[in-house]
């Protein structure tokens, strides 16, 4: 067994498993106090990160902190402290600290002037090696030694690393080929840490679709439409995908989508197609006599129907309904979708399900576990998209790593 244990400084030595923006967090407000030292399974750092900033990196969100806390839920009387202490205007200035400008979209959500995530990691990890911050790559964590020593995989053989205080960050279970993979419950388990089961969350959902619709209309967005579930509506839009939806709209209600699934009920989201015109307008407009204009073209005209969503409107309402306008108009505001399941938890967008919150103390400290603090998706949580995951990967990273610094003082 390769032993990297060997100490050459007097200064403490903090562990980080895991190279996330959490972790990262962590690993910045340790650096001041100890020698911190970055593990991580992936041949480099972020990867997860860097692929959710793929198509515009939002970073945070700027709705009042009072509704911004509310997006937490059961989650929230843990988390508060932590989002309280690095909302998102701290955000901001920390990311402006690093050369990146933000700026707040029209809904609220809040990105990089440049939309990328990779100026900032590129910054971020700089300013984290000034600080004499170490990082090892392509080392998969394994557990503990007898003697209490991390244990780890590495393309050379077993590792062993000691440290006087450890940050876990290594993420849920989503996106299982970036390095989150949910491997390190069992090694957590054996201490008597409490997890409760990954699920997806943020996710699609399956529904059979007809060829005919697969064959034309897979792919196509939905724009300018309403969803809704047991008494919320959420406008967005959505994607038909060759399984079923999924998509910004479909994602802010699946967490009671998946809960209802998991209950074994008949889930059923109702799609508004004209969300901005009401039932009567529809009906009127859609009983004016379309004398030789096709029903196809009547819809287009007179409901602004077409494409995808003729498509779903035929697919779900059928052919019966079509010629009567009453009918059709009701067909529009109230289309069900039948869900069938979550699309699997590899694909989803984030997890729920991970550390109970109840194993943790006010420091992010593990309660079983003396010295060793958790943060980020590892943590039984979940929330919505649109800055809000990162926002608290990056407010419980920064906790567990000042929970950390206070433990090696006080040690």
């Amino acid at each position: 067994m390769n032993d990297t244990s060997e100490k050459s400084s007097p200064r403490p030595r903090a562990t980080i498993l895991g190279g996330g923006p959490a972790g990262l967090m962590a690993a910045e407000r340790l650096a001041r106090l100890a020698d911190v030292h970055v593990f991580d399974s992936m041949p480099s750092f972020g990867r997860k990160f860097l692929l959710a900033g793929k198509s515009g990196l939002n970073i945070t969100h700027g709705e009042q902190l009072e509704a911004f806390l509310a997006r937490f839920g059961e989650a929230r009387t843990l988390l508060e402290p932590a989002l309280r202490a690095f909302p998102p205007n701290a955000i901001r200035d920390w990311a402006e600290a690093l050369g990146i400008e933000t700026f707040e979209g029209s809904s609220g959500r809040i990105f990089p002037v440049a939309m990328k995530a990779s100026p900032l990691l590129r910054a971020w990890l700089a300013r984290l090696r000034e600080s004499g911050v170490s990082f090892h790559a392509r080392h998969e964590w394994q557990g503990w030694t007898e003697d209490g020593a991390l244990r780890f995989g590495t393309p050379d053989g077993e590792a062993t690393f000691t440290a006087d205080v450890t940050v876990l960050a290594l993420g849920g279970a989503s996106w299982p080929r970036l390095g989150a993979d949910g491997s390190w419950t069992p090694f957590l388990s054996a201490r008597g840490v409490e997890t409760a089961p990954f699920r997806p969350a943020n996710c699609g959902f399956d529904i059979q679709w007809s060829e005919h619709l697969l064959d034309r209309f897979a792919g196509s967005p939905l724009k300018s439409i309403s969803l809704s579930f047991c008494g919320r509506t959420v406008k967005g839009d959505f994607v038909v995908t060759k399984t079923g939806i999924e998509g910004s709209a479909v994602y802010a209600l699946s967490a009671a989508l998946r809960d209802s699934l998991e209950a074994g009920a008949n889930t059923v989201l109702m799609l508004d197609l004209a969300p901005d015109r009401t039932l009567s307008q529809l009906a009127s407009a859609l009983s004016a006599p379309r004398g030789k204009t096709s029903l196809a073209n009547h819809l287009r005209k007179k409901a602004g129907i077409d494409g995808v969503k003729a498509a779903l409107l035929r697919e779900i309402a059928g052919k019966a309904l079509l010629d009567d306008p009453a009918k059709l108009a009701h067909a529009i505001k109230n289309l069900p979708l039948r869900l069938d399941r979550p699309r699997p938890i590899a694909e989803a967008i984030s997890v729920a399900g991970g550390i109970a919150l109840s194993e943790l103390d006010e420091s992010f400290m593990l309660k079983k576990c003396a010295g060793v603090f958790a943060a980020g998706e590892m943590l039984d949580w979940e929330a919505p998209t649109g800055g809000y995951l990162l926002s608290a990967c990056l407010a419980t990273g920064r906790a567990a790593g000042e929970g950390a610094a206070r433990w090696l003082r006080r040690s």
